[in-house]
Formats: structure tokens, sequence, C-alpha cells
């Protein structure tokens, strides 16, 4: 970690990532991913995909396993695109805290967005499925809007640049070693839940939670400590008419 441990002052905008942070999806998308590639030809354990393939695009995917000798159809991406929604829509849930956590940067009126290498696609059905697409209407960034994904800064950049916040007022939420590179990179705090990797991986962030829900927590009493310890506006002396 590197001591940075308080919010950026002041903080405008907090960029989430959207898998294992906003949504408790890791879990669910790499068993799926893992069930397709084996039904491909390509025997692969859920934990074998948690491993290789957390944080990376479905690109990455494709490099890794046809870097392997492998070969995968055309149809591929669209095949788990198409099952992962399916298995989103019967079991993704938001991450714990995450609504509440919401509901108070709405309260101080602190915009947030999510960046993610997901596509656009799957961004949208997690978040659907979630219930909070419409908490994200126009603040959705996807590796398909950028030349370079995580670990390069594009997408973070993008997203600040889009909603006119520089790059020092930005906080981002990330939990795997691609995204915290570039946050990072882009010259903004990075605060991370563990849970997807093991702390070690993590050190590069300025602060790690032991989960999403504790991160949450201290994000939301941050903002508290922040406005009580903020000046008070002075009153004019009271007159009698």
């Amino acid at each position: 970690m590197h001591g940075s441990r308080h919010l950026p002052a002041p903080l405008g905008l907090v960029i989430f990532d959207n898998d294992g942070v906003l949504v408790d999806s890791e879990r669910l998308s790499s068993a799926t991913v893992a069930r397709v590639l084996s039904e491909l030809g390509v025997p692969t354990t859920p934990a074998d995909a948690h491993r290789d393939f957390t944080g990376g695009t479905l690109d990455r995917i494709r490099q890794i396993v046809e870097g392997r000798g492998h070969h995968l159809p055309a149809t591929f991406e669209a095949t788990y695109a198409e099952r992962l929604a399916g298995v989103f829509e019967r079991e993704l849930a938001p991450s714990a805290g995450v609504p509440g956590l919401l509901e108070e940067l709405d309260r101080h009126g602190i915009g947030y967005c999510v960046a993610s290498n997901g596509t656009r696609g799957r961004i949208r059905a997690s978040l659907r499925a979630a219930g909070l697409l419409d908490r994200f209407a126009g603040r959705t960034f996807s590796a398909d809007d950028v030349p370079r994904p995580k670990p390069a800064p594009d997408l973070f950049l993008r997203a600040a640049d889009s909603l006119g916040v520089p790059a020092g007022a930005c906080l981002v939420v990330e939990d795997t070693p691609p995204g915290i590179a570039a946050g990072r990179a882009a010259g903004m705090r990075v605060w991370t839940p563990a849970g997807t990797y093991p702390a070690e991986a993590l050190r590069d962030a300025d602060r790690v939670f032991e989960s999403m829900e504790l991160l949450a927590a201290e994000l939301a009493a941050e903002l508290r400590r922040r406005d009580e310890a903020a000046p008070q506006p002075r009153r004019g002396p009271s007159t009698i008419s």
C-alpha cells in the first residue's frame, strides 16, 4: 500500500469496477466460463478460470486458450455471454453494502460510475439483474470504449474526462491487480475489497478491506466525518423589528 489512506480532497467521482465490486459475480463468471470451455473441449475448472481469466477481457481469454494450442469457435464469445446472462438473471445480487453506499453518495452529491473490462452487454446484463442499472444510466464505461483495457489507465481516464472530473479527485474501487494498476497509472486513489485475490496480490492499492461491505461502510463513514468537520456558515447578528 502507498500510504494515501484517506479520500481525495475534494472527492468528485467514485469509479466502481463491476464484477466483484458492485455485483457479487466473480464466482458465477468463473463457473460459467469453465463450463463453456469444457463443453468446447478445453477442460477447465472454476478455479482454473478464476486464476487465469479474472479481470481480463473475452479477447484475453481467447488469446490465453488459443496460445495453449486449443481452437475456440467464432461463437465462443456469444455463447458465453448468453449463458452468463441466464445465470445472472437467476442468481446475481449486488455486493453487500453497495445499495446503501450509493444512497450515501447521492446524499453527499458525489458522482459515481462503473468502468469495467467487460463488454457493454455484460455490464448492462449484470447491473439489470442486480437492480442497479437505473443508478448508472449514462455513466457506464466499458473496455469497448477505449483502445487499451485495464491495466492501461485509458478506461478510468475516459470515465473521468466524460464526467468532467480531474483524475486527482477520483477514487477507484477495484478488486483485481489489473484494475489497481490502471487506477494508479491514471493518478487516482484506489481502494480495494479483498476476496477475489489474496491480499499480497493487492498490495499496490492505497487501502485494502476484507470485504466490499467493510469498504462501503468506511467510505460512508469518511464522508460523514468530512461533513462534521466542515466549517459551518457564520450567522449574522439577529435583529428585532
